[in-house]
Parts: C-alpha cells; sequence; structure tokens
C-alpha cells in the first residue's frame, strides 16, 4: 500500500497511488531545467550536453543505460536508455550531485 496523506477539513486520510476524492487521478508531472540557461531538458542529447561542460563523462559499457561519471569523485549517474522512462526520481539524482546547475519543476 501507498500514497499520500491529505488533510482536509479536520480529517486525515490516506490517498493511494495519486487518487484523489472521486478517483480522479492527480499527477504532476515533472521537468527538469538546467538553471543558468533556464531551458528544460527534453532529450538525452541536451542532458549530456549540459552534464559534459559540468565535467561528466559518458560510459557506454551498458546499452539498457545512460550513464555518466566524474572523475576525481565517486559519483554515478544511471539513467534509463529510454528518455520516456526518465523519471523524476533520475531528475533528483541529477540535481542532488549538480546542485547549482539543475531544478526539477512542476509543469
Amino acid at each position: 500500500m501507498s500514497g499520500v496523506w491529505v488533510f482536509k477539513n479536520g480529517v486525515v486520510r490516506l490517498v493511494e497511488n495519486g487518487a484523489a476524492g472521486g478517483g480522479e487521478a492527480v499527477r504532476k508531472r515533472k521537468a527538469l531545467v538546467h538553471t543558468p540557461s533556464g531551458q528544460v531538458v527534453r532529450s538525452y542529447a541536451e542532458l549530456e550536453s549540459e552534464l559534459r561542460a559540468l565535467g561528466w563523462e559518458r560510459y557506454y559499457e551498458d546499452p539498457a543505460l545512460y550513464q555518466f561519471h566524474k572523475r576525481g569523485s565517486l559519483d554515478l549517474i544511471s539513467l534509463p536508455a529510454d528518455f520516456a522512462r526518465f523519471s523524476s526520481v533520475h531528475m533528483y539524482d541529477i540535481v542532488i550531485k549538480n546542485r547549482d546547475s539543475f531544478r526539477v519543476v512542476d509543469v
């Protein structure tokens, strides 16, 4: 069982898997934004360009993943090969490892 606790009209209840009141799906889409330029990252090509500028290098060992490593650190960014599967979890991983360069916003 997973969900979000909602406080409404003095009552706390668990809303499971993004369902709201009458069964409507509440799903906020997230976007990764390159902070210095203000541009939304719309593809791995754009993301790779920005990460390379920050000193990240791409690994090509696993064709099922896009992986980036930064020399001099233990950090590794692993992303699904299909950009359609790029989720907010992956976005926040990038933000944490590049705090001043990226942020996640609701769209």
